[in-house]
Formats: structure tokens, sequence, C-alpha cells
């Protein structure tokens, strides 16, 4: 967490589309800025992993605190318990390099391992899918993937700097992430696009991530490739999104049920429901995502306990990194005792791993929807008296030795501060409104909402250019691949013309003898008339040059249609214009569009 908290192993990605929910209940706020969706997985592992890998993170946390516009959507793929984390899928690069990375909302880093790494371990994923009609099991096994810089033609070391810590060279910066006893994430930081799937509405953003070059301890062994850090901090990739303008400064996280997969992450606004309660969030008390618990009630009972005893030093702590939930000692007594009285019928019994005193209950069934007829209902109320209710898979985990046993998720935390983790907020939409210091609780079915989505014939994403005949188009704010703001403009107006940057790296000595035919070669796979393609400038640079272009609308007409300025910006974006050898190699620096104006007359002035 933000450096300090510890992560474990291997992560499942599944990315739940919702896109029919957001817009049937939390449309986009500013839709100038559409939140992205991006798909999440939960990856599983056993029992006594997840207790020691939380304490391993609480120990760290305490240590550490002691001492100091358009929306991507991504489908979540969960199995809290077997795994213990929730991953997404990234595209890194151009071509893109996907990658499967844990969901942290305590980290400040997004990394994935560089194909230069001298000490990494092999990341794989089995993503197990059942036959919707066949109740066929399949499995696929997703091979050990890692960055390759060489191979993308947008990447960009970030180079040597007084705000960063170098490599040896002192050429580029470099990150260094310890989270417990031999485990820690090192190396090199570097800047690249980033795309978070094709139901995202957000497109490819630049943005900065370490390639890692050396891992131990247990993320060595973790199956997921990386980590995606959500949490505050210049290097999350929240904030660098938020900074650019291309999202709101908020983000969502619906994780799915005890036994299903299934779930979602937002990144950007979304008009809370209704029905969501919220509680405030203080940034400056805690580094970390925190929210003002004042009680909790057990089957309607307020619990007997001092005022504050969910008010430590730094609130009571969101981190999607954790697995179970931590409380205070003496809050932690109350509730367990409140939960025995409440199910004294239940026969006991002994936990999974005899080395844990877990409390274990048989007797209740395995089907978890007939759960609440059986354990108490739990509310968490919070300062402002708000309430958000708790199922019984909100603190109870499936025993894994025992057929319809269940044990509390709840545990003693020896120092004051509360921890939630991943099994408190199951079935429950997330919404961390950065912007407005609080956070959002909304219970739902996460998995159903996916599947109603995937199968009820929902509305799809708004397209980048609407297909109709209306001569405006809809262009959400978007980032060039330098990582510079574009001059793409929100909202709806007419494109008057685009221009895009173009370094060319060639042996031809005069490539101005040459530039009238490449300039009919890159109309020809931009599908424009000759005519609409203007050279606007050529700066040399030792061996490379650097030549801007402009595409102008067609004669008599003074914008660009919605459908070529469309496929113009798509082929820019994906980087498909192909160049004879003889040309050199070429890189797509920078492309703006730019609205209609009065007046323009960009013609073509070359400087050599």
């Amino acid at each position: 967490m933000a450096g300090t908290w510890f992560h474990l192993t291997s992560s499942f990605l599944i990315v739940c589309y919702v896109i029919g929910f957001l817009i049937s209940t939390v449309v986009a706020e500013n839709h100038q800025r559409p939140p992205t969706v991006v798909p999440l997985s939960l990856s599983s592992r056993n029992h006594s992993l997840h207790r020691h890998v939380d304490n391993l993170r609480r120990r760290l946390f305490q240590s550490k605190l002691s001492g100091s516009t358009p929306n991507a959507r991504l489908r979540l793929y969960d199995d809290l318990l077997s795994n213990g984390y929730h991953t997404a899928r990234l595209r890194i690069g151009s071509p893109p390099q996907e990658f499967a990375l844990i969901v942290d909302t305590g980290s400040t880093v997004t990394y994935v391992p560089c194909s230069s790494c001298s000490h990494c371990g092999n990341h794989q994923l089995e993503i197990k899918r059942t036959g919707s009609s066949l109740r066929i099991l399949f499995l696929v096994r997703i091979q050990d993937s890692r960055f390759q810089p060489e191979m993308s033609s947008t990447y960009q070391p970030v180079k040597c700097n007084p705000s960063c810590n170098c490599d040896d060279e002192q050429k580029q910066c470099t990150y260094h992430r310890r989270y417990a006893e031999m485990s820690s994430s090192s190396g090199v930081l570097g800047e690249d696009l980033v795309s978070f799937g094709n139901e995202s509405e957000l497109m490819p953003q630049r943005a900065v991530f370490g390639c890692e070059n050396v891992e131990t301890g247990d993320l060595y062994n973790q199956r997921a490739d990386g980590i995606m850090g959500l949490g505050r901090g210049r290097l999350s990739i929240m904030d660098q999104l938020v900074d650019k303008g291309v999202i709101g400064d908020s983000f969502s996280l619906c994780y799915g049920g005890m036994d299903v997969d299934g779930g979602a992450m937002v990144l950007g606004k979304i008009t809370p429901p209704p029905d969501m309660v919220f509680s405030h969030s203080d940034p400056f008390r805690s580094p970390y995502y925190n929210i003002e618990m004042k009680e909790i009630h057990v089957a309607g009972k307020r619990l007997e306990l001092p005022d504050g005893a969910f008010d430590g030093r730094h609130g009571t702590v969101l981190d999607s990194g954790t697995t179970y939930a931590y409380f205070r000692r003496d809050a932690f007594a109350a509730f367990r005792d409140a939960i025995l009285s409440a199910v004294h019928f239940l026969k006991r019994i002994p936990g999974p791993d005899p080395n844990y005193n877990d409390i274990c209950f048989t007797g209740a069934g395995r089907d978890v929807s007939q759960l609440p007829k059986i354990f108490p209902q739990v509310e968490m109320v919070f300062n402002n008296g708000k309430k958000l209710l708790l199922s019984p898979e909100n603190y109870l985990f499936r025993h894994s030795k025992a057929s319809g046993a269940y044990c509390l998720g709840i545990f003693p935390n020896s120092e004051s501060t509360t921890l939630l983790g991943g099994i408190v907020v199951r079935n429950t939409l997330v919404t961390y409104d950065r912007s407005n210091d609080r956070i959002g609780f909304l219970n739902t079915n996460c998995s159903e909402l996916w599947r109603r989505v995937q199968f009820s014939g929902a509305p799809a994403p708004t397209p980048l250019v609407s297909p109709s005949k209306d001569t405006k188009m809809e262009i959400p704010s978007v980032l060039s691949p330098s990582g510079s703001p574009s001059n793409v403009l929100p909202g709806s107006f007419h494109v008057g013309f685009i221009t895009f940057d173009m370094s060319i790296s060639t042996t031809d000595s005069n490539l101005k003898s040459i530039l009238k035919e490449l300039t009919e070669l890159i109309s020809e796979e931009l599908e424009v008339d000759n005519s609409q393609v203007r050279l606007l400038n050529v700066t040399s640079q030792e061996k490379d040059y650097l030549v801007r272009w402009g595409i102008f609308p067609a004669e008599p007409a003074n914008y660009i249609s919605n459908t070529i300025a469309r496929s113009i910006i798509l082929r820019l974006r994906d980087h498909r214009i192909q160049l004879p050898e003889r040309f050199g190699n070429y890189k797509l620096m920078e492309w703006n569009a730019e609205p209609q104006r009065k007046l323009y007359g960009h013609r073509g002035n070359i400087a050599f």
C-alpha cells in the first residue's frame, strides 16, 4: 500500500462491462469526461496465505504511519477466497502488450515485468470459464508476459531529473517499492500509451509506469503480472489521468459475491444512485482511503463500545489489497460475541488452518442466498448517521475443508486502526469520490449486473463519433501520444482540421526530394484526397526529421465530415500508417483535432 503494504500472489482478471448499469443508474456526471470501465477479476489463494499477507500488510501499514472525463470501464474477475485480490487487464504500448494487474487502492505505482528483468517470476493466470448452457468448465492458461520497450513505437524512458531517483548511469528515473521482508519491486520508469480495452470510452493515454527489473519474495511467485496503483500520489494511474483532464477525479469498484465471479472498475466520475450512502474521507488524515465509521449494529443492536472505537489515528481504512477486515481488540470481541449469540444453535468447528483460531460454524448449508435467514444483519453506521447494510457474505468466508461451513472474516487487530478489506464490499459498488472527499456505498449484485449487460442487449458505449448524419461530432478530451494535452476539445463541435507530427529516421540526405511522394502515401494511408494533406513544417534533428502534417476539409466543405474525421483519428491513434522501407523508420509523436474556425489558412510552410 503506497509502497508500504504487502501484496501477494495470483490475481484473476475479469473486466466486468457494466455499461448498461451505468447508463441506467450511474450515468456519467460530466459528459465531456465520461468514466472508463475496466474489467476486474478476483484471484484466489488459501485462507492461511490470506491471513499471512493481511498480517504483513497491517504491520507495515502501522510501521509506516507511525513514522510519517471519458471513463474507463474494466470488467472484474473475482474469486476472493481463492487468490485474494482482484485484477484488471491493461494494454501498454504500440502495438499493445496486455498485462493482468492487481487492483490496489493502497499502492501508488503501476508496474509490470520488463523484458530486461534479471529476477522476475513466471507470472501466469489460469482463467476458468463455465459454459452458459452445457456448464462445461474451460481452462485457459495465459503465458508469462513481460513488457518489451523495444517493441513499442511509442515508448519513451523517463529521463533522469532532479525530482526522481536515477539509475547508476544517471540516464533514467527509477522506482523501488518494498512491501515486506524479502518482498519488493524495483525497476525503471517509462512512459507509453495505456489502453483500457475495447469497451472503454477512454482512448489510449500516455502514462508513466514502472518497468520492473527485480522482484523478490511473494511478488516473485504471484501469478498476476504486476500492480495497478489507485492510491493518492503523482505516479498513481488515477492521478495521472486526472491531472491530464481526461477523467473526473473519482473511481468506482464493484466486487462479485462469495461464490460468483464478476465485477467492474470505473475510472472517472459517475452520477451516484439516489440510495448510495456516503461517508466523509479525509485525505489529510491518512495517505490511504478512509471513512468515518461511528458504530456497528448486529441484529439491530448497537455494539457497546467506547466512543471512537473505529476512529483511530487514521480513521477506518479501505484497502482492496487486503482480503479480510480487522477491528481493534475490544471492537472485535464485541462483534464476535454478538454473532455467537445470534447463531448459538449452530455447531462450532475448527477452522481450515490449525495455525489460526478461526471462529467457524457448520449446519448453515451451501446456499449462500439462504445465509441471511440464519446469520444476523450487520450495519456500519457513519458519523453522518448514514448506514451501510452488510449481509453475511460481507463478514463470512466459506470453510475450505468442510462443506456447508463458514468462518468469521473479521479478525482482531493489535493496533488501533480499523482495516476493511475486500470481503466487506462484496456485491457493493464503492465510489471513491476524491474530488468531494467522500466514499459512497451501494448494495448491488455485481455479478448479475455483468450478466445482465452481457446478455440483455444493453446499450453499447457512446461511440467516439456519432454515426448519424448530424454534422456535429462528440470527441472526449484526448491526449496525444506525446503525453501533452492535445487540442482536441471536449463537447460537440465541427472538426476544422487535424494535425500530426511524425519523426522520420531516414538515410536519404535529401528528404525534401521525396516529400511529395510521402504526401501522396500519407493521403492513401488515411484514405483522403491528396489535396487534403498538406505539409506544414519540417525540422531537421541530426539524422531525424520532425514533420508536421495537416489534414484539411475537401473543397468546397469547411469542415471534415464525422466519418472521415473518425477514420483519420483512429488510424493515427492505432498507428496504422505503413510506409515503404525506403522512407526509414517513423514514430508518431503527436496529433491534434482542431475545431472548425471561421478562418484558417495553413498552406504548408516548409522550413529546413
